[in-house]
């Protein structure tokens, strides 16, 4: 995947706490190192663990180029950054209307609330991010770490959400005094729509419904904009350039999302590249079995000097059973999709938290094979 210069995203999705920043991370570091691409991390995820991982002491809105990479032969180079939705929104604003009425939208409350906190800003703005980067023609590979899987379902419905509000009889009833000519939001109201508007001024405020019909008043004309380049990524995610990579651990709760997660991309016509089951424990003894490793444990207790020996058979025969068991469970994903390319990733003796253990993992996604 990393070598085909067709492959312009990967998308990394799944539940949390299954690995899904570290396996972001370590394509990156690949793709640069080995691939020789000119490669960007965006992690939407809040947490600070793909900055700790990277050698980096901090992650914003801006890519910053990692140290420590080995690109000298390959040529690439790898940058990494995290979304800063508030920024974001505001170089939205900024690009697509003029600095007097960016100045009004930037000193109104509902968008200082609205840029900093409301449910799906975030997910929108990724959507943004991603856009932004893919337009500028400067990455050879974008990789996007989301966060854990439900929110990742609300990046994909982002843009569909968006178009939802756009289109509401509500916003239309505020964008209505708006495009009034000049006339009072209340008294264009009150005329109009009476009821509605002793309805919601008794719920919200008559101060914060001004300021709600400002802030859309003062957004009127870029929603366009704004429906266009959301659907434009959209299909950008559906695009054979996009890949999405599904990561989970061979555990029930994580294999259920990653199989939610499939089922709709597939019903979205997405491209799902693949699984990355991470953490699965192997024996280097397999031909032990469980049986005959507790039985010879059992012998071994009635001699005396031997605890330690019979202490690692019982550790082999739980190892074993715990492998039969991460079988069983993978084999619900992967038998539901038989044609979704799997690898799995053997688990690992500490946790990755430098280039050298992301480089660790990359090699092993080169190499793994199907759980």
């Amino acid at each position: 995947m990393l070598a085909d210069p067709v492959t312009k995203i990967v998308v990394c999705c799944g539940s949390g706490g299954v690995g899904k920043t570290t396996t972001a991370a370590a394509i990156g570091v690949r793709s640069a190192e080995v691939h020789g691409r000119r490669t960007v991390v965006l992690t939407i995820d809040p947490a600070r663990r793909l900055a700790q991982s990277m050698g980096l002491t901090e992650l914003d809105n801006t890519p910053r180029q990692v140290k420590g990479i080995d690109t000298e032969a390959s040529g690439g180079e790898l940058h990494a950054m995290m979304l800063d939705m508030k920024r974001t929104f505001d170089e939205v604003v900024q690009e697509h209307t003029t600095p007097q009425r960016a100045a009004e939208i930037f000193a109104n409350p509902f968008y200082q609330a609205m840029s900093s906190t409301f449910a799906g800003t975030q997910e929108y703005m990724a959507m943004e991010k991603l856009g932004q980067l893919r337009a500028t023609d400067e990455w050879d590979l974008i990789v996007v770490d989301t966060p854990p899987s439900r929110s990742a379902l609300d990046f994909l419905d982002a843009p569909a959400r968006l178009s939802r509000f756009l289109d509401g009889r509500m916003l239309r009833l505020l964008l209505a005094p708006a495009r009034s000519g000049g006339r009072s939001m209340f008294s264009l109201v009150t005329a109009s729509f009476g009821l509605f508007s002793r309805a919601v001024q008794k719920i919200l405020g008559a101060q914060l419904l001004t300021d709600l019909s400002g802030f859309v008043a003062a957004l009127d004309s870029m929603f366009g904009g704004f429906r266009q380049r959301a659907d434009e990524t959209y299909r950008i995610l559906q695009d054979p350039q996009t890949a999405f990579l599904l990561v989970a651990t061979p555990e029930r709760d994580a294999l259920r999302e990653a199989a939610y997660f499939a089922e709709r991309l597939v019903a979205e016509r997405m491209p799902l590249a693949g699984l990355v089951l991470n953490r699965v424990h192997r024996s280097g003894l397999p031909e032990l079995t469980a049986e005959r490793a507790e039985r010879a444990a059992a012998v071994l207790d009635a001699a005396e000097g031997n605890e330690v020996t019979a202490d690692a058979l019982r550790i082999h025969a739980q190892l074993l059973r715990q492998t039969e068991r991460e079988a069983r469970v993978a084999a619900t994903f992967t038998d539901a999709f038989p044609g979704v390319p799997a690898a799995a990733i053997t688990a690992q003796p500490a946790d990755v938290h430098d280039v050298d253990g992301l480089r660790t993992i990359g090699a092993a996604l080169a190499t793994a094979t199907r759980p």
